[in-house]
């Protein structure tokens, strides 16, 4: 934090010495560690995501525990091990909310500005508040599985299986980070970026949500079709319930790449505009 907190470091090198003056990989975790320390000076900010994410998996556990006794494909399998993933999602917003809340921060107090005058890398400037977005959110994962573990929660995969599902919890949090990182690059607002960090909310109910895939009809399939959360909890409930399936692994690692690069593309082009404001 202290290298990047001071511009001095960066200023001596020319234009295109900026790539032997400190690795792109530097810049980023450079980055990546200033908006963690940032994000956790404000525990108030995180500790709320950690316990809806508990709550969640209680609720849906205690109100849907029995119900793969009647579902077609759940019958004598775990309904928790099906559920935590959705709650996973869910939780995925308040870390994506954190991510731009913390631009914002570096916008309002001028800091932004400062880093936009060094050599630092742009996509660095985007990556790290979106990786850190994505840590609070393996952090989050960490405690749902833990929560899930006590509960009785037993993966078919074992801990390979856990770490899996908290990889993929990553990539899923990158996407999401993305799209709140680009919202506040383009209005610079605390209260449009939490707004905007629940519009992703809609997206974890337009799919399978309580049901297998096979078992929606009509619009809502549909739409749980060209959803990509579909594909992500599909590879988090094949690791969890039935094993390793290349092709469901396949889909879900596509799905989150693709939203990772789609909204960082759309966070590069907001960083763009902004500076073309100046």
């Amino acid at each position: 934090m202290s290298v990047i907190s001071n511009p001095t470091i960066f200023t001596g090198a020319r234009p295109r010495e900026r790539s032997t003056a400190m690795p792109f990989v530097m810049q980023v975790a450079l980055m990546t560690w200033r908006n963690l320390t940032v994000m956790f000076r404000t525990p108030a900010a995180i500790i709320p995501g950690l316990l809806i994410s508990g709550f969640f998996l209680f609720v849906y556990e205690a109100s849907l525990g029995n119900a793969s006794n009647f579902l077609p494909g759940l019958a004598g399998k775990s309904y928790l091990a099906f559920i935590l993933p959705l709650s996973i999602v869910s939780s995925a917003l308040s870390g994506a909310s954190l991510a731009g809340e913390a631009i914002v921060r570096d916008i309002e107090n001028g800091y932004f500005n400062k880093l936009l005058l060094t050599p630092v890398s742009r996509g660095a400037l985007l990556l790290g508040p979106m990786i850190a977005g994505a840590l609070v959110l393996v952090l989050q994962t960490a405690v749902v599985m833990g929560v899930g573990l006590l509960m009785g929660l037993q993966s078919a995969t074992g801990a390979a299986g856990i770490l899996a599902v908290m990889g993929m919890a990553l990539l899923l949090g990158i996407g999401f980070s993305g799209f709140t990182v680009g919202v506040a690059l383009r209005t610079g607002s605390g209260a449009a970026t939490t707004g905007a960090g629940f519009m992703f909310f809609p997206l974890s109910f337009l799919t399978a949500t309580f049901v297998p895939l096979s078992l929606l009809s009509g619009w809502i399939k549909t739409a749980a079709t060209y959803n990509p959360i579909t594909y992500l909890l599909e590879a988090m409930r094949s690791v969890l319930l039935t094993g390793w399936e290349a092709d469901t692994l396949a889909r879900g690692l596509a799905a989150c790449l693709a939203l990772g690069v789609v909204m960082f593309v759309f966070a590069l082009v907001s960083l763009r505009a902004r500076t073309r404001q100046k």
